[in-house]
């Protein structure tokens, strides 16, 4: 309650030069506003047309904010939801032509034969009710844990749709193709497998793989400019990696890593490089527990442009990553002050920041240049 009232009171926290630089060195400052603190355990937004964001809240609930006020009634019309362990209710994606069509998507864990996997379903939204919900795919087989769900979902430039399914906590599913887990999956947005997957053809392989060997992607994120696909993936103790999303690609856990189980002890073959698997753009070492991805090309920051922001959920911040050709050049960590897990990052309509904390008491969060 206290919080809240701080927060409240003060609407916006300015942050001193100490806390962000330019890539020149010189001091910014930029402010802080605390959107909202009343979410509980938040996974994802997403902007609606009309000015609204919805969000997820893990427990199972579609909140939604709008003019100045986080809404007491969720979005009605969801169908029944799981949580358990980091599973619930998590990822939110707009169609292409959602003004249009009203579809909504969205990953959620459900009960599946009495264990637990990712669903993802659509559903025409309107005045904060579902309708027409359908389930276009789900991650076979179910398991007993409740962990590494992965459930970003991202469309593309020709509207498909990516969707990534972690290893389950069961780190040999991300080699098997006949499995779902371990990967990402591309479907058309109506649900069907495209002809043109990597291992349509393939008689042992899903056909909705587009790459495996993921360990456990929270992070996705379509570059506005180029169509590239890019991906943040949770490594063990160490690891975390940010990779390029192409066709067919073995990521390589856990025959490769540059993480170590949470024991100490060796992964997979205990090596970081092997023919016919791919090496990430970049790691962490030690983990971030990298958790929402954003590029950002809006005109408030200029030189921020064409940076990429990722969340982290250890060391609780938000990292800013200056990429050239393909290679991070520079790293800043922004946000640490806050001692916030950092659950989802994105670009707002209006060219700022957005940004989710994964709290008890938990708060949407916009980034502005300091005045």
């Amino acid at each position: 309650m206290y919080r809240r009232l701080f927060f409240a009171s003060l609407s916006l926290l300015l942050l001193g030069a100490c806390n962000a630089a330019t890539d020149t060195g010189e001091p910014r400052a930029y402010q802080v506003e605390v959107v909202t603190d009343e979410l509980r355990h938040p996974w994802s937004m997403a902007f609606l047309p009309n000015g609204d964001v919805l969000i997820t809240e893990k427990a199972g609930r579609l909140r939604i904010f709008r003019d100045g006020e986080l809404l007491p009634e969720p979005v009605s019309g969801l169908p029944p939801i799981h949580p358990t362990g980091q599973g619930g209710l998590l990822d939110l994606a707009l169609h292409p032509d959602f003004e249009t069509n009203r579809w909504l998507y969205f990953s959620y864990v459900a009960n599946h034969e009495g264990d637990a996997t990712t669903h993802v379903a659509r559903g025409r939204y309107r005045d904060g009710k579902l309708s027409d919900v359908e389930v276009l795919f789900i991650a076979e087989p179910a398991g007993h844990t409740g962990r590494h769900f992965g459930s970003r979902l991202v469309f593309d430039k020709d509207s498909y749709l990516y969707i990534t399914v972690g290893d389950r906590g069961n780190q040999p599913r991300a080699q098997d193709l006949s499995d779902h887990a371990g990967g990402t999956h591309r479907l058309h947005d109506d649900g069907r497998v495209p002809d043109n997957n990597p291992f349509v053809n393939h008689p042992d392989a899903k056909p909705s793989f587009y790459t495996y060997g993921n360990r456990n992607a929270q992070g996705m994120t379509m570059h506005p400019e180029t169509g590239v696909i890019w991906q943040v993936e949770h490594g063990p103790r160490g690891g975390d990696e940010l990779n390029i999303i192409e066709a067919g690609n073995n990521y390589g856990w856990p025959i490769i890593t540059y993480g170590i189980n949470y024991s100490g002890t060796q992964v997979g073959e205990g090596i970081t490089h092997k023919e016919g698997m791919e090496q990430p753009v970049h790691y962490w070492d030690p983990s971030i527990a990298p958790s929402g991805l954003a590029v950002y090309t809006g005109n408030a920051f200029p030189d921020w442009q064409d940076n990429f922001f990722v969340g982290a959920l250890a060391h609780e911040h938000l990292a800013r990553l200056v990429i050239k050709d393909n290679k991070v050049v520079k790293e800043e960590k922004l946000l640490t002050e806050r001692g916030e897990r950092i659950r989802d990052v994105r670009q707002g309509p209006d060219g700022l920041l957005w940004i989710l904390t994964d709290e008890s008491d938990g708060s949407l969060l916009r980034l502005k240049p300091a005045k």
